[in-house]
């Protein structure tokens, strides 16, 4: 019987759009106005140094998956070069990281859309996106591919907006509340470290946090056509995306409001279009978010179902959740994920707020392990397999310098959120379920080295 195979329903420009997708998170438009409350001006380094460190670690995780078109998603090479624990403990620990992610996003579909209409349940929406999004999710991989397409073409207009708005009101020394628009505002207010190396450094946080979720193209690879050709292009293209997209913005925004004068509670996309006099500014960013948020949820529900699949293959998720429809979805395993993200919109009504600041900070600390296993893994391919290597012609930069630069950037992070008082509890929980992981892990492995499961699999 042959084996079932995932659909390659994927074209370019889904892909593309998907890498543009995970490069741009909620967080810009409705988080840069904190971050830029705690850097200043500085906070475009912080965007450049993290966006240089996110573009070598995809091109660690291309090269690996151009290595053998059969591997799905990272989980396959992490198995390959650093054994099947490593294999659960990471695909596990992505799962979560996703199933975090959808919580947060549901919450937030529910918000957002409460702004048009204050009197609908705050679940309400986020159950209704949930039920559209696992439909069309299980009618085919191309149908995931055409809504993330247009999700993030709604994120793309919405930003080159800003910036084509925020150019001709530079361009014209436009006056706001707080005076002129010019590029001098970027240094007049204090220099470029108004608040020091301190604000600086504790920036990074939530730069780093806007990127987590950039590595999903990688995870596209088994459903997409010609990966050997959109891969490597999706990928070299984060830089010129980091640059216009987040530099970009964040430089027209602090061109035209002094980096103090931009309110941290607010979206400064809002503020930039009230200046201009668009009536309808919050109404339009809202949609915008809305549309992010049900993107990024639909990524997690995509992302999660895959992992598992993945897991089930080999044999470290229960072994129906391998199974594909005739369509060549794996159906299974997107009903489990979608199961678990509705309890956790649940629980998240039932749980005080602090808690679920807790389980995104967590997502954060294992997103970060995430990138740091997938460059790990990349050394040690280099040093066992250098006949993969020299034949391959999408190559990481710089190796292994590169390789150690991302880990020290990594662990610089860990001790940035060590400093931050909300963050810190997350560095010490998470060994909680990396130590829960290698626990269920070792058990499962005494039951399947058992005699009498051993003589059982004999017999059959």
């Amino acid at each position: 019987m042959q084996e079932q195979q995932l659909a390659r329903g994927l074209k370019n420009r889904h892909v593309q759009l998907i890498a543009i997708g995970g490069a741009i998170g909620t967080g810009l438009f409705l988080g840069a106005g904190k971050s830029i409350h705690l850097a200043g001006p500085s906070i475009l380094f912080a965007y450049m140094i993290t966006g240089i460190i996110c573009f070598l670690i995809m091109r660690a995780l291309g090269e690996l998956l151009l290595t053998n078109l059969n591997y799905h998603s990272f989980v396959d090479f992490v198995r390959d070069y650093l054994g099947n624990m490593a294999a659960f403990i990471t695909g596990w620990t992505y799962w979560f990281c996703w199933i975090s992610i959808a919580m947060a996003d549901l919450t937030a579909v529910g918000l957002y859309t409460q702004y048009w209409l204050p009197n609908v349940p705050q679940w309400m929406p986020g159950l209704i996106a949930l039920v559209i999004l696992l439909i069309m999710n299980l009618t085919t991989v191309k149908l995931f591919g055409e809504m993330e397409f247009w999700f993030a073409l709604i994120k793309v207009i919405a930003i080159l907006a800003l910036i084509f708005v925020g150019l001709v009101m530079i361009i014209k020394g436009f006056s706001t509340n707080s005076g002129p628009s010019s590029v001098t505002n970027l240094w007049s207010h204090g220099g470029m470290f108004p608040n020091g190396i301190n604000g600086f450094i504790l920036s990074f946080q939530m730069v780093v946090f806007a990127f987590t979720g950039i590595e999903l193209v990688g995870l596209t690879a088994g459903e997409t056509k010609d990966p050997e050709k959109v891969i490597p292009k999706a990928i070299n293209n984060i830089p010129i995306r980091v640059f216009i997209f987040y530099l970009g913005a964040l430089f027209v925004i602090m061109s035209i409001y002094p980096w103090n004068a931009i309110n941290p509670a607010k979206s400064p996309f809002v503020q930039v279009f009230v200046a201009v006099g668009i009536a309808a500014a919050a109404g339009i960013v809202n949609f915008v978010v809305l549309t992010s948020a049900a993107s990024a949820c639909n990524s997690a529900i995509f992302s999660t179902s895959r992992m598992v699949y993945s897991l089930a293959k080999d044999k470290n998720a229960p072994v129906p959740f391998a199974k594909l429809t005739s369509r060549q979805i794996p159906s299974n395993a997107l009903f489990f994920s979608t199961v678990v993200i509705l309890i956790a919109v649940i629980l998240n009504y039932v749980m005080p707020e602090g808690v679920f600041t807790l389980i995104t900070s967590i997502s954060t600390v294992c997103f970060i392990f995430i990138w740091g296993i997938t460059v790990i893994s990349h050394l040690k391919y280099r040093k066992v397999r250098p006949d993969l290597a020299k034949v391959n012609k999408f190559r990481l930069p710089f190796y292994p310098v590169s390789n150690y630069l991302i880990l020290a950037f990594l662990a610089f992070v860990l001790v940035v959120l060590a400093l931050a008082e909300d963050t810190r509890v997350a560095l010490f929980v998470t060994p909680v379920w990396f130590i829960l992981l290698i626990a269920i892990y070792k058990v499962r492995n005494m039951k399947e080295n058992h005699p009498d499961h051993l003589k059982k699999v004999a017999e059959n």
